[in-house]
């Protein structure tokens, strides 16, 4: 699913407005904020992360921050957030605090601020404004990351789940071995993962 909010007070932002789902309202969301700063203000722009990404982190429901700096002669900075459910990524997104930042940093984007709020795995590969990266290097990536957890969860859970015997209790053990899999690939691994190679995964 994909939701994207209209901040009415800033015409920069994005533009489109879709209904929010309220069944998923407790669903981890992430917000991807694309900036282009001027290049003689990047070091304030630096510094401006550091003092809103502090603000944002008091704020209710907050996860984490990534930021994908540019890559090449590429000038975007892409600042991922993450937090527990739509209701509190919004109450950030559409802050008088955040408003405030904004103002502050506005001289120095090109071309204002715009994000789009996402949930699922598609933020793993395709942060806005930024091509792509090819197929095989996503197959080898996801390869990499899941591969090593295939062997050590089922290793670590062995111990737990040994004594269970039939069939409900082998596919009760396969669903919590794919459970823990998943949840490690999307909420640990992946977005930390690409940030660590995205000079090779965005070339």
């Amino acid at each position: 699913m994909q939701v994207r909010f209209l901040d009415h007070h800033w015409p920069a932002m994005t533009s489109t407005d879709h209904a929010i789902d309220s069944s998923r309202l407790d669903q981890t969301v992430t917000a991807i904020i694309v900036h282009h700063p001027r290049r003689d203000s990047w070091l304030e722009y630096e510094r401006w992360l550091v003092d809103v990404g502090e603000a944002c982190r008091r704020f209710e429901g907050y996860l984490s921050t990534d930021v994908i700096r540019p890559v090449g002669n590429h000038t975007t900075f892409t600042v991922i957030i993450r937090f527990a459910g739509i209701e509190a990524l919004q109450t950030w997104m559409e802050s008088d605090v955040r408003r405030e930042f904004l103002h502050r940093i506005e001289h120095a984007l090109e071309n204002g601020d715009r994000y789009v709020v996402q949930t699922g795995l598609d933020f793993w590969f395709t942060p806005p404004t930024v091509k792509p990266p090819v197929p095989w290097k996503q197959f080898l990536l996801t390869l990499s990351a899941i591969f090593p957890l295939t062997v050590i969860v089922p290793a670590l859970l062995a111990p737990l789940l040994g004594a269970w015997q039939g069939l409900p209790a082998m596919l009760i053990c396969k669903l919590l071995m794919a459970t823990c899999i998943v949840g490690l690939m999307v909420y640990v691994i992946m977005p930390r993962y690409t940030r660590l190679v995205a000079t090779w995964l965005y070339r």
